[in-house]
């Protein structure tokens, strides 16, 4: 019987993963535990949620119904999805700005939140409208040291209406993009140190690289040296910042012109190229995006060259199209796939004949030698107002934040999984949306995996 087990063993490890694969789920189908694979890797999830407003309010104004409180929710991993649970914990934030409104710290340890607009009072008769929303001015740092009771540790004031939150490749400094309407300061970021689990004093330094009260509406770090990329969204403009130990900056290398109503900036793993995603919104669009075209993905590739004055030249190699408002931009740890979540019009009052009663992932393939990009196809689903996504490990799953459901009936949004497929016979890679989903606070709108 011994010699039986050993020749198995050996057999099998001899074999193909996918072989062994197989094997094993042939197991579990004699046990009755048949399931499709999704095995998504990591340590957790991380995402927030805006109880203040339904999703139709960015076009009618309407608050409507608070569903409970702002919230920072963190799915542990490790489990099965159909397994998994939220651990959540109160936290003031708002979807009004771009899906990057949380960052976690390398090691996992910490998180950071930022406070766009305050959160509604609740019950309160005079917050019924957009326009009755408070300007916010808090970063918010929580240890999530224990991902099932994830904790407030830090609350720091800063300029008005941050933006987006970033933090770098060593985890000591924290990036916070300031949207121009807010106040407080007269330059677009804030730079604030952090070290031993704390926020030290935040500074504004001079960004000659934006204009005075022009929108920069992404400040993302480089994942390997302390190199911002700037989005500046009143230009259409991509540029690239190198910060020093003093936290004074200066430009690096040439301003790149990217395409219409740019949104946030995502690095390759090993930063050889940045992507940006186009809206395409505008005062020049009817219904400034409500009526939006098709969006885009554009790909730079940082130090194509050399300029005469020996700074580095940036280049823009490759576009491709999306569905309609790709607010949400993700790439794959093998940098092989981009993913937009796509608003499309779902967003629209339940009585606007412009309503799209769904959304849509787009899926582009990526060469991480070339950054040549080619969109796959668009995939429709059954979702309010998806603004971002993560992959896991493999880069064969997905993790989509679904900030609202068609059926009212249905309280909360959820993080729905999704994965990579080939058919055998024809390798062309797809999206498949999973039956899975892990119910969250309504208002899902940024998300972060922790490897």
């Amino acid at each position: 019987m011994i010699k039986k087990i050993l020749a198995l063993s050996l057999a099998m490890a001899l074999l193909p993963a996918e072989t062994i694969a197989q094997t094993l789920d042939s197991t579990s189908q004699r046990q009755g535990e048949r399931a499709a694979p999704m095995d998504f890797q990591g340590r957790y999830l991380v995402s927030i949620s805006d109880a203040d407003m339904l999703a139709s309010a960015y076009v009618n104004g309407q608050l409507g119904p608070r569903e409970g409180e702002d919230a920072l929710s963190v799915i542990p991993l490790g489990s099965h999805v159909r397994d998994l649970q939220t651990y959540e914990t109160p936290a003031s934030n708002s979807v009004a700005g771009p899906p990057n409104a949380v960052a976690v710290t390398p090691d996992g340890r910490y998180a950071f939140v930022v406070e766009t607009f305050r959160q509604r009072p609740e019950g309160a008769a005079e917050t019924q409208t957009f326009a009755d929303l408070t300007h916010g001015n808090r970063l918010t740092v929580f240890d999530l040291s224990d991902p099932t009771r994830p904790t407030q540790v830090q609350e720091l004031a800063i300029a008005e209406r941050p933006d987006s939150v970033s933090v770098n490749f060593d985890g000591s400094l924290v990036a916070v993009s300031i949207n121009p309407q807010g106040a407080g300061t007269n330059t677009p970021l804030a730079l604030i140190p952090f070290q031993n689990g704390r926020l030290g004093q935040p500074v504004y330094p001079s960004v000659s690289n934006i204009p005075s009260r022009q929108r920069l509406i992404h400040a993302q770090w480089h994942p390997q040296r302390n190199v911002l990329a700037l989005v500046n969204e009143t230009a259409a403009e991509l540029s690239f910042i190198q910060v020093g130990s003093d936290l004074q900056v200066q430009p690096w290398g040439n301003v790149v012109k990217i395409e219409k109503a740019p949104y946030i900036a995502q690095f390759t793993s090993d930063g050889r190229h940045v992507l940006v995603n186009g809206l395409y919104w505008g005062a020049d669009v009817e219904g400034t995006w409500s009526e939006a075209p098709r969006g885009s993905v554009v790909s730079v590739q940082l130090e194509a060259g050399i300029q005469d004055d020996g700074s580095p030249r940036h280049a823009l190699v490759s576009r491709a199209m999306t569905g309609v408002s790709p607010e949400g931009l993700a790439i794959s740890p093998n940098d092989r796939y981009v993913v937009t979540t796509n608003l499309e019009r779902s967003y629209l009052p339940y009585d606007d004949n412009r309503i799209t009663w769904f959304s849509s992932l787009s899926l582009i393939t990526l060469d991480p030698q070339t950054g040549q990009l080619n969109h796959v196809a668009d995939y429709p689903f059954d979702g309010i107002l998806p603004e971002a996504a993560a992959f896991h490990a493999s880069s064969q799953y997905l993790a989509v934040a679904n900030y609202d459901h068609f059926d009212d009936r249905i309280q909360g949004g959820s993080i729905d999984f999704w994965r990579i497929a080939v058919d055998p016979l024809n390798p062309q890679p797809m999206l498949v949306q999973t039956r899975y989903a892990v119910p969250v606070t309504r208002g899902a709108h940024s998300l972060v995996l922790v490897p």
